[in-house]
């Protein structure tokens, strides 16, 4: 492999290359540096050394930015190609040992990865030390390719067969308020007195959380009409919001589970379901999972557990 004889030709150091990479990814030293734990004066040292061993200029320096060269160009494209197969040389290595190691990048949505990701990372990476974690929190949809994301965590029904899918939890999901608003506000006895009550709405493209369907107890899907004066793109604005009595909240349980346990949130509606999603992880079709991806996916089914940790009492 050309990419791969180049590596090996030039004698180049793989952490060279990943700082390279991350340089050209992030367009500046100085935030590839922080990404790296690195100081600006070493990472600019570094980049030097790369372009005096290749016998290229890889980059254009100004005070303000750095862009990537058209011969920078062309030496990204093999640096991904050649750290793909070290990543991939490792993890068959790794295999074999049962050991699962290298880089590993998990997507997830904001909240979830803040409450339900991150705090167990630590106990991750003292059962599989050799791994390197980076967390992508976002509520947008990442791109596999664009953000070399290993695992995509998702909260969504998956129609997508381009990805393989494994379930981690049913996303239960209820109408809350706090017990103040419920007392201050009209009785609550079908999913049409909505229309009468100040609904806290999640809207951002995409979201059908503006509307809320609901089954009822003779299995009929109902969609209430809704009024309300506060909005967000944020799910966590929305517990706030409601936690604080300013209205009434669609919300999952891996969100509100504690508050519905201590009493500062009482479910609305109880006789009335709202239709559930599932808690998945993406990734893409390959003959070979790599262990750490694997190693993930198995810690994090058995962590949440089944019912969910947050739904337990």
């Amino acid at each position: 492999m050309l990419h791969f004889k180049l590596f090996i030709d030039n004698q180049l150091n793989s952490d060279d290359l990943n700082l390279f990479v991350r340089v050209a990814e992030l367009g500046s030293l100085s935030a590839a540096g922080r990404d790296l734990r690195l100081s600006p004066a070493v990472v600019s040292s570094r980049i030097q050394r790369l372009e005096s061993q290749l016998g290229l200029r890889l980059l254009n320096r100004t005070t303000r930015q750095v862009n990537v060269t058209p011969d920078g160009e062309t030496f990204f494209e093999h640096c991904l190609e050649i750290l793909k197969t070290v990543d991939a040389a490792q993890d068959a290595v790794s295999a074999r040992r049962n050991r699962p190691a290298g880089s590993l990048k998990v997507s997830a949505p904001t909240a979830f990865a803040r409450l339900h990701v991150a705090p167990h990372i630590p106990a991750f990476l003292e059962r599989f030390p050799e791994i390197q974690f980076q967390m992508v929190a976002s509520d947008r949809f990442t791109s596999f390719i664009d953000e070399k994301v290993d695992l995509a965590i998702r909260i969504a029904e998956m129609k997508d067969s381009s990805f393989v899918v494994r379930r981690l939890a049913k996303n239960q999901r209820v109408l809350c308020a706090s017990p103040a608003y419920l007392s201050k506000h009209p009785a609550i006895t079908e999913p049409a007195d909505l229309s009468r009550h100040n609904c806290l709405l999640l809207r951002f493209p995409g979201s059908q959380q503006f509307e809320w369907q609901m089954e009822s107890p003779q299995g009929d899907i109902v969609t209430p009409s809704l009024r309300g004066n506060m909005e967000s793109d944020n799910g966590e604005i929305l517990t706030e919001w409601c936690l604080n009595g300013y209205g009434i909240a669609l919300k999952s349980m891996w969100e509100v589970g504690p508050y519905l346990k201590d009493g500062r949130l009482e479910v609305v509606l109880a006789n009335y379901q709202p239709l559930a999603h599932t808690i998945h992880t993406l990734y893409p079709h390959a003959r070979f999972l790599p262990p750490r991806v694997r190693a993930f996916i198995d810690f994090m089914v058995e962590t949440i557990g089944d019912p969910p940790y947050w739904e337990q009492g």
